[in-house]
């Protein structure tokens, strides 16, 4: 998909970018997929704030996305692809052979009439899910499931795709997007190709508003703060932070902090971190 530039009749207007949209061949969902969206501004069931910078945002209905893929051996063909509000890919809806309709991420090359197929006895092409086992070495997937039959949780954005390296006894061994190297078992089922719409991080807002419009609202520097309001607040004119390292608003250190449990069951798993490193 590409990537459109406007006229600068405003100063916001003169490095907005925005996608053109290419891709999509349907513009109105499927109604029987729709979910109605309840808006919770960041908030818990007691009405406390526990996502700050959440509010306001346009109108959207959830797509009910197929991250399963378990409708196995019936063949599926692709009626249209469309723009999901919920998410930076794009979303195909897939018609079976005994009507029933589903949306699945839209992966590169993906078009309509094109046909995918679910399970073990699938082709190794584009948009068709298989186990881990049944996929060569060293081709690209996304949608990749974590545990058997949970659905797809792993790289699922636009323009993302894993690569996998090894199989070996019960595990397949998965090159991510981050760089991390990590064991999966291997009847896990993953899809195959790139996931679509990869200019989607190319494109520039260029105003405040577009960030509102999704639903974001401003957040603001601690050390522009009084002392009481937040740990880097005070001080006269610029001043440093003041601690050891950056602090959130309630004092607990932030940024570059590692949060992972050392006894955490999957660190077994992790054959090599993002940064490049072994896990202890």
């Amino acid at each position: 998909m590409g990537i459109k530039t406007y006229n600068p009749y405003t100063p916001s207007r003169r490095n907005m970018t925005g996608s053109d949209f290419s891709e999509i061949t349907k513009s109105t969902p499927e109604k029987s997929l729709l979910v109605s969206l309840s808006k919770n501004s960041g908030r818990n069931n007691q009405g406390k704030i526990t996502v700050r910078h959440r509010g306001g945002g346009n109108r959207k209905k959830y797509r009910l996305v197929d991250f399963k893929r378990n409708k196995e051996g019936v063949p599926a063909k692709v009626i249209g692809i469309e723009y999901d509000p919920n998410r930076t890919a794009n979303i195909a809806l897939i018609c079976y052979a005994d009507g029933e309709k589903s949306y699945i991420l839209a992966p590169e090359g993906l078009t309509d009439g094109m046909t995918v197929m679910n399970g073990p006895k699938a082709e190794v092409r584009v948009g068709n899910c298989l186990p881990l086992s049944e996929i060569p070495v060293g081709t690209q997937i996304h949608n990749i499931e974590l545990y058997p039959g949970k659905g797809g949780q792993l790289v699922r954005s636009a323009g993302n795709a894993a690569q996998l390296m090894a199989k070996e006894g019960k595990y397949a061994t998965l090159r991510l997007p981050s760089g991390e190297m990590r064991m999966v078992p291997i009847i896990c089922r993953a899809t195959i190709g790139v996931v679509g719409n990869g200019d989607h991080s190319l494109i520039n807002l260029g105003k405040a508003g577009r960030k509102r419009h999704m639903g974001i609202r401003p957040t603001v520097r601690g050390s522009v703060m009084n002392p009481n309001d937040h740990p880097h607040g005070g001080g006269e004119g610029r001043a440093p932070i003041g601690r050891p390292g950056p602090m959130t608003p309630w004092g607990k250190p932030a940024l570059g902090l590692k949060t992972r449990k050392k006894n955490k069951q999957s660190n077994k798993l992790i054959i090599r971190r993002r940064n490049g490193k072994a896990i202890k």
